[in-house]
């Protein structure tokens, strides 16, 4: 299926984002069991704190620079399909960490120092996704700004 550029740049945009939300709200329902295993404990909150700090670093020296390679590679495409949003490494790889990140959550269960390290790993991974996400943002607003330049006389 025959697919535009910019349907491409919307499509890996939204796995994006909606891989950064996803994890954000997995990291808070497993800070949430581990406080109430242990409400006296505030190492949950040290988990959130670390991984938004990590997370933004991550945003900032690697995953912006991969959205915008990634971006750059749709936007040279001869004939965009939609399953062309990101390379099949990358679908590889995000197969196996849902499924590695799964396991990490099976297995911290009643665990208190597993739920809040697998925890701060979902945060500071969302962090990075959410932190980075704006690059497709700009990137959308600028074709977007395009357009309406092209379309009015």
């Amino acid at each position: 299926m025959k697919s535009s550029h910019r349907t491409l740049k919307i499509v890996a945009a939204l796995i994006w984002l909606s891989g950064g939300l996803i994890l954000l709200l997995k990291g808070g329902q497993l800070a949430l069991q581990a406080f109430r295993l242990h409400p006296e404990l505030s190492w949950p909150w040290l988990a959130l704190a670390l991984g938004i700090i990590l997370g933004g670093l991550k945003a900032k020296y690697a995953l912006r620079k991969a959205c915008r390679k990634n971006l750059e590679r749709i936007y040279v495409l001869q004939q965009p399909r939609i399953w062309q949003c990101y390379r099949r490494r990358f679908f590889f790889f995000l197969f196996l960490m849902i499924s590695f990140g799964a396991m990490l959550s099976r297995l911290a269960q009643a665990d208190y120092p597993m739920l809040v390290g697998v925890a701060c790993l979902d945060f500071s991974v969302a962090m990075a996704l959410l932190g980075s996400w704006p690059v497709f943002w700009k990137e959308y607003r600028a074709d977007h700004q395009q357009n309406n330049c092209n379309s009015n006389p």
